[in-house]
């Protein structure tokens, strides 16, 4: 038995920019952080003739192309040898549509599960690779490039796209214990339901083929906030990042009326006025976690319980997509 352990990830700053119709005119840049929230893949020999897969429901069909879940069908058609079959099973500390990138975490930790259990040597760069591929031109899905690169790779990353679509992966250096202040005063809470990220994503990414110069300046502003934002963290100023972040939150608004609502905007203020220098949606938008940047952590943490809304407390997690049991 093979099982993979993936983290899910918070974007700190440059969401957007890492979608192939802005990259491939401007070049992308976004700072991304893994967690200690993971997504769990097992794969075990079959010994009866057909694929067992287990996730929000069980599929048990004799060939791949019958295989109703598209990324377990189209993972299986890449890497399956012939006359060989399995057993896959999915189990997330955290639901999917929360926008903490579970897609992308999701192919990582499959890709990376059913190449080990075919005995295939890949490096980290070609799984972040195999996967955003497998997403982006497999499965014809709206993704960037951020979320299988840091599942991936782990820890606080700096990721670089050039226009070819060459992606660099950067660790941002910080010591150990600005690392656990930052663990300590950024804080994430469930809004109370979680959304489909393609139809934001696909948005953007019409406008932005279209050459749409809002979109395109927006996304030029929320660049240049990621490189500010990467200055901030360097030099230990969490209040400085915090102010940064409530700026983001205020042009990525500006991009689709889907990315938030009356609701959303509410519970942001709120925080604001209790405690946070920054607030925002961490991911695409439209629901999942609120990512708040503290100045009084107490006072958001008593606000956000009066308000009923549950606190994901996480950690980093430094080493990226692994195996676990190799047997």
């Amino acid at each position: 038995m093979i099982i993979s352990k993936t983290p899910l990830r918070i974007s700190l700053a440059g969401g957007g920019t890492d979608l192939p119709s802005y990259y491939k005119i401007k070049s992308g840049l976004v700072l991304s952080a893994a967690i200690n929230k993971h997504i769990y893949i097992s794969v075990n020999n079959n010994w009866k003739p057909f694929f067992q897969l287990k996730y929000f429901k069980n599929e048990n069909r004799k060939k791949i192309k019958d295989i109703d879940h598209p990324a377990f069908r189209e993972c299986l058609r890449a890497l399956c040898p012939p006359s060989s079959y399995c057993e896959i099973s999915c189990i997330s500390d955290v639901p999917a549509g929360t926008g903490l990138g579970s897609s992308g975490s999701f192919l990582v930790g499959l890709i990376n599960a059913l190449s080990h259990f075919y005995s295939f040597n890949y490096s980290k760069k070609t799984l972040a690779e195999l996967s955003t591929n497998m997403e982006m031109n497999t499965l014809k899905q709206p993704s960037g490039k951020q979320d299988q690169y840091i599942a991936t790779y782990g820890g606080i990353k700096i990721i670089k796209i050039n226009k070819q679509g060459k992606t660099d992966v950067q660790k941002l250096n910080l010591d150990n214990n600005f690392i656990n202040y930052m663990e300590n005063n950024i804080l994430l809470y469930f809004t109370g339901y979680s959304r489909n990220s393609n139809i934001i994503l696909k948005e953007q990414e019409i406008k932005t083929a279209q050459s749409n110069k809002n979109i395109i300046s927006n996304l030029d502003f929320i660049k240049s906030l990621a490189l500010e934002s990467i200055d901030a963290l360097k030099r230990k100023s969490l209040i400085d990042y915090g102010l940064l972040v409530k700026e983001h939150w205020s042009y990525k608004i500006k991009r689709s009326k889907n990315i938030s609502n009356s609701i959303i905007n509410e519970m942001i203020n709120s925080g604001l006025k209790n405690g946070a220098i920054g607030g925002k949606l961490v991911g695409a938008g439209g629901g999942g976690f609120l990512m708040f940047v503290c100045s009084d952590k107490n006072k958001l943490k008593q606000k956000m319980a009066k308000e009923n809304l549950k606190e994901l407390e996480f950690k980093f997690d430094f080493k990226g997509s692994r195996i676990l049991e190799s047997s």
